[in-house]
């Protein structure tokens, strides 16, 4: 039994070891061994290892991975499944590199080589190297965060000519195949289960290399991928797990942007907002794709308060926790449409029929800290039942004091 479907007191006892405090004090986050904690495919595979002491920050478990093609910050179980799933694809591209089939295309495509479409490409790994933050700047009070977003996000350069001296010999060539080539590299992200506008930047170079070997080899793409067949697919599917739309593989960049421009613009959404969210270095297409697609899935009033939220997240990771807060938010929204959405701190929160503020929790662990405590008694909303859409575990201490302060917690399965 896994720590997501263990009861809690056993989690408590075996798991956690609390620098401990009285019965209502604050307690201190804990640390977990992964062993005893994630399904075997997770912790380790024939690419990748989890280290056996995972520290936790309140909210989330923070795991370390050693892989074959380097390591790995994982903050969350939501991003360590994403990151091993990656790592399994990446094993697959290096093995479909060595094959014959490769090799082949190589030769085929030598007028065009590969430094030239990568060149045109646009590179979405700026913001790899951005330190993530705690789930409680969510949690906080609301600061300026919002204005400095939008601002920065304006300030970012977009469209520019590539260095003609590094684009070498066939580049005219490869401009009038780059919409060939695109479609070749999502189709390789599609047989591969994986995000095709992922910021692995190791996995984006194994995709581009393969797909560019293929396409401008002039053969059929078809990898003999042990990923979908493996012993991880039952937990790590990524179309399964993260829930990737399949418009991500059927739609290029330009058709997916204008997709999701319309999409705003029906939504009532001003042209300076969506160019502001469209110029956030931190969204990351499929992310932005995904929050769009969610925010239209809830035609509530306050989906432009929430839209303001999104422009605010300020690293990728920020963006996709928001998203998984959406995603929360949208299954409770299709089993019991809400009256309208709105903001608690930085987390987009609904308002159920029956009046209740439903506030989505897409976490790991929780204990019973300062900052938890502040958020569980904010005045603004202990006039409102309130709601926690749990997708995670709390600690005892937390369920008790959540309870005395009046929440119902909902859970929600991973």
């Amino acid at each position: 039994m896994t720590f997501w479907n263990r009861p809690l007191p056993l989690l408590t006892l075996a798991l956690v070891l609390f620098t401990s405090s009285p019965a209502g004090a604050f307690e201190t986050p804990a640390m977990f061994r992964a062993s005893e904690i994630l399904p075997q495919p997770l912790l380790a595979g024939p690419y990748h290892r989890v280290r056996e002491y995972a520290e936790a920050d309140g909210y989330l478990i923070h795991f370390t991975v050693d892989s074959d093609f380097g390591t790995y910050a994982c903050v969350g179980v939501s991003e360590l499944r994403r990151h091993v799933d990656e790592i399994e694809a990446i094993a697959e591209l290096v093995k479909v590199s060595k094959s014959d089939l490769f090799a082949e295309g190589l030769r085929k495509s030598v007028e065009s080589p590969i430094a030239a479409v990568k060149n045109i490409a646009s590179d979405p790994r700026g913001a790899i190297k951005q330190v993530p933050h705690s789930v409680g700047h969510f949690f906080g009070k609301v600061g300026s965060g919002i204005g400095n977003a939008a601002r920065k996000a304006g300030e970012k350069k977009s469209g520019e000519s590539p260095d003609p001296e590094k684009v070498g010999r066939g580049l005219g060539n490869a401009i009038k195949s780059v919409a060939g080539f695109e479609k070749a590299k999502l189709e390789c992200a599609k047989q591969l289960g994986i995000d095709p506008y992922s910021d692995n930047a190791r996995l984006q170079e194994e995709v581009e290399k393969v797909a560019w070997a293929f396409f401008a080899g002039g053969l059929p793409l078809k990898i003999g991928v042990s990923v979908a067949g493996g012993a991880t697919s039952k937990i790590l599917n990524a179309t399964e797990f993260v829930g990737l739309p399949d418009d991500l593989y059927e739609l290029n960049s330009s058709e997916l942007d204008f997709r999701d421009r319309s999409t705003l613009k029906s939504m009532g959404a001003s042209p300076e907002k969506t160019d502001a969210l469209f110029a956030n270095p931190a969204m990351i297409r499929s992310v932005r794709h995904q929050l769009v697609d969610a925010l239209a899935a809830l035609p509530a009033p306050g989906r432009l308060e929430v839209l303001e939220q999104i422009i605010a997240c300020d690293t990728v990771w920020r963006a996709r926790f928001f998203n998984d807060t959406l995603q929360l938010l949208h299954s409770r929204h299709r089993a019991a449409p809400y009256k309208s959405l709105g903001v608690q701190g930085r987390l987009a929160v609904g308002v159920a029929a029956d009046g209740a503020i439903e506030i989505p929790a897409p976490v790991d662990y929780v204990v019973w800290t300062e900052e938890v405590a502040a958020f569980a008694t904010r005045e603004d909303i202990a006039g409102y039942h309130r709601r926690l859409i749990l997708q995670g575990n709390l600690s005892a201490e937390t369920q008790a004091q959540l309870a005395t302060a009046g929440w119902e917690i909902v859970r929600v399965t991973r």
